[in-house]
């Protein structure tokens, strides 16, 4: 493709991650305009061949494309919503952080106004920006996205619309770093449990990464006796995982490590037990995380 052919794109706001989205753009020979508060943040793009706006306005005039990625919704806001006539018929294409409901609201007040709008979730750190198997999610209608997908997928190769829900890009956001969290907690505490008996992380993480891939093959089976309330026992049952998680406990109170995280697992099943479940699946554990 040759480079006047490549969308013109801007970027607003030049944090580790804008600064990132536009060294791709950079990097695949779009046409990039960039803004930030702090002008100087761009110096090193301005030499790559980015051209520096002076103000919001003068970076959206720039492109029919215009990409924020601020610290929060509340900044996003304070950007663009003086800029709503200039972005009428454009596309803006927002990847701040939030909760879904700041998208829909978002969505919501650009629609009013005649502005395309997409709402993304960037599924990375800044070095993985422009790699082919970089995950992006994105929420909005799909004709818009279908029509930029090509321009959406210089930042991650992953791209993927995940419903026309303005939020739902923000819900996977929020549920898969949640599990990227619970994930971490479980490694460290784990490593603190080998580590008492003189295991170091680097001795344990490689079975640490081949058991995450098996553990990967179980979740399809949870997830359909999840969504079909079907919660009978097929290999493993809650009263027999409930006994077990005794023992994890006290092999890390031995070893004066706090077992956080099996405690609280270990609270669900004895829940469930008590309530005549004992001979359940794990997935049974859904009605007592959603209960309050």
């Amino acid at each position: 493709m040759s480079k006047s052919s490549n969308a013109a794109v801007t970027i607003l706001g030049l944090g580790l991650m804008g600064t990132a989205l536009a060294g791709a753009y950079l990097a695949k020979g779009h046409p990039t305009t960039i803004w930030n508060r702090t002008a100087r943040k761009g110096d090193d793009l301005v030499a790559e061949g980015a051209r520096r706006a002076e103000t919001p306005a003068e970076a959206v005039a720039a492109s029919n494309i215009a990409i924020i990625c601020v610290l929060d919704y509340a900044t996003t806001r304070a950007v663009v919503e003086p800029l709503a006539g200039a972005l009428a018929g454009k596309l803006l294409v927002n990847l701040t952080s939030g909760q879904p409901e700041q998208a829909r609201a978002m969505a919501k007040w650009a629609a009013e106004r005649g502005i395309d709008y997409l709402d993304g979730a960037i599924m990375s750190t800044p070095p993985g920006i422009g790699q082919a198997e970089t995950l992006l999610l994105y929420a909005g209608a799909r004709a818009l996205f279908d029509k930029h997908r090509a321009t959406l997928a210089v930042m991650g190769g992953g791209s993927v619309l995940v419903a026309e829900d303005p939020g739902s890009a923000l819900l996977y956001d929020i549920g898969l770093l949640g599990i990227m969290y619970a994930t971490i907690a479980g490694y460290f505490n784990s490593l603190a449990l080998v580590g008492a008996d003189g295991v170091t992380a680097k001795t344990f993480t490689p079975y640490v990464t081949k058991w995450l891939g098996a553990m990967a093959n179980f979740l399809p089976e949870m997830g359909r006796q999840a969504d079909e309330r079907d919660y009978r026992g097929a290999e493993a049952t809650l009263e027999m995982q409930a006994t077990g998680l005794t023992h994890f406990i006290e092999a890390h109170e031995a070893r004066g490590v706090d077992p956080v995280p099996v405690k609280y697992i270990k609270g669900l099943l004895d829940r469930a037990v008590a309530d005549g479940h004992g001979t359940d699946d794990l997935a049974r554990l859904m009605e007592y995380i959603k209960k309050r």
